[in-house]
């Protein structure tokens, strides 16, 4: 079974420069033992997401926007969940504060 070679951003962002210095995709792919088509779509990742380019580990690339947008939506359902279980303790504590009263 053949295993899969990864590489670490810091290579990718390295191996994207060094085509854009050259000019030559194919040439630099050979000297760096990768596939041309490879090279290509690292150069692309990098020219649309620049520094969030090569997350890793199935991580989604997004650009800072998308990131904030992704960090805000999380921090709302949070907030939407506590402010849903106070709303249940309050009829709660309403509820027995109507019986004792009653009593």
């Amino acid at each position: 079974m053949k295993t899969r070679k990864t590489y670490d951003p810091d290579f990718k962002e390295k191996a994207v420069s060094l085509c854009a210095l050259r000019g030559n995709i194919k040439e630099v792919a050979e000297e760096l033992g990768l596939r041309p088509d490879l090279l290509r779509r690292w150069k692309r990742e990098f020219d649309q997401y620049q520094k969030n380019s090569f997350p890793g580990k199935g991580k989604a690339m997004m650009t800072d926007e998308q990131r904030e947008i992704a960090n805000l939506r999380k921090e709302l359902t949070e907030m939407k969940m506590e402010r849903d279980i106070l709303k249940k303790a309050i009829s709660i504590f309403s509820v027995s504060d109507r019986k004792s009263t009653n009593l």
